[in-house]
């Protein structure tokens, strides 16, 4: 799959004519592909509560979706406007939360 188009200031991706949040490009990958994986898992677990018809179960993965979306700098505050502090803290946080 190729990489989407970008924003000339790096901050959002561009699919399909909508600009999404870019992920914090100060993550490690090896952190990051974590923080990946443990997103899919939580979308899976949100389609499967979903086909299940159980609430709580979904309830509960769309907040590992948000947990993981904040970690990666997707939702939240915008990573641009946080220093390297916060971001190692904010992505650290998201880790510890998930794992």
């Amino acid at each position: 799959m190729a990489e989407p188009d970008r924003t000339p200031d790096g901050r959002f991706i561009v699919i399909d004519g909508r600009r999404w949040r870019a992920t914090d490009p100060e993550i490690p990958e090896e952190a990051a592909t974590r923080l990946r994986g443990l997103l899919m898992r939580a979308r899976r677990d949100v389609g499967a509560a979903r086909r299940a018809r159980d609430s709580e179960a979904e309830r509960e993965a769309r907040a590992r979706v948000h947990t993981a979306k904040v970690a990666l700098g997707e939702r939240g505050t915008p990573w641009w406007e946080q220093d390297s502090a916060e971001r190692r803290q904010r992505w650290q946080r998201g880790l510890d939360t998930l794992s």
